[in-house]
């Protein structure tokens, strides 16, 4: 099953289940949170008639998520394009709520940065709760499935050894456009790319991932409670735009497409931010 966040007419939060080009509110529930279950959902009752999904304006997934881990150097191809070593423990960092962006949302582009950088990447959304999760249970806390592209200013990046700096401006990066839920899709077996204006930059298969969906889950719940809500962003592969020759930047009006099989595309376009 599929569902998307979106405002209504009246500007409010809300959650629909996605039957067809339609979306049918959830009655009671307003997007997910630390309540959230994948029984909750699928039992919830919903609006009869729907809306187009053309009609909506998306919200991220997940619209305030109490935490989002992100992992880097997480395929081959991309580890092999920086140099470095192949990790024996995944790199992690995070990003904050105030980074997200719906589906067809503008990026922003800030006046700060003149090395703003693509990355696809699969998303999973926690849907129960638990600490120290063994990998055989892995999948028994995931809610679902979706798309991120994590939009990375490269300068800021590499100011020090840390990346939070880089990785976590407000608005700029993308989740959506939509949740599938686990029983419609394998995660280690799926084909992900990324266009910029049309041209692919990034093409690659989950089944390349060095650290998979439960080894990421089973790692990241030894040191912290992972929440109904919580987002793994799992690493993007080869091709991003600063280790191109010659590298390639997002500039004002570019439209970047993120494509995995079985979930859909997430489309945005970038937009300049005015300077303070």
């Amino acid at each position: 099953m599929r569902f998307i966040a979106y405002r209504d007419d009246d500007g409010a939060e809300a959650f629909g289940r996605v039957e067809g080009s339609r979306a049918h509110r959830l009655r009671g529930v307003a997007g997910i949170d630390r309540a959230t279950s994948l029984a909750g959902l699928l039992d919830a009752p919903a609006d009869t008639a729907g809306t187009e999904l053309d009609e909506l304006t998306p919200l991220p997934v997940v619209t305030r998520p109490g935490k989002i881990f992100c992992v880097g150097l997480n395929y081959r191809s991309h580890v092999d394009e920086t140099g470095r070593d192949l990790p024996e423990y995944p790199v992690l960092f995070t990003k904050f709520a105030s980074s997200l962006v719906g589906h067809g949302a503008d990026i922003a582009l800030p006046p700060e940065s003149a090395q703003v950088d693509y990355e696809a990447e699969l998303a999973v959304v926690i849907g129960r709760r638990g600490r120290r999760i063994a990998r055989a249970d892995a999948y028994d806390h995931v809610l679902g499935y979706t798309i991120c592209n994590d939009v990375t200013m490269r300068d800021y990046q590499y100011k020090t050894h840390q990346w939070v700096q880089g990785k976590a401006w407000d608005g700029s990066t993308p989740l959506g456009p939509v949740l599938v839920t686990p029983d419609e899709l394998d995660p280690s077996k799926l084909a992900i790319a990324l266009r910029l204006n049309g041209e692919e930059m990034q093409a690659s298969s989950t089944d390349r991932l060095i650290f998979d969906v439960p080894e990421l889950i089973a790692v990241i719940s030894e040191f912290t409670v992972l929440e109904p809500g919580d987002v793994i962003l799992t690493g993007t592969p080869g091709g991003v735009g600063y280790r191109r020759d010659p590298q390639v930047f997002l500039s004002d009006g570019d439209v970047v497409e993120v494509e995995i099989e079985g979930i859909g595309t997430l489309r945005n376009t970038v937009r300049a931010e005015a300077a303070a």
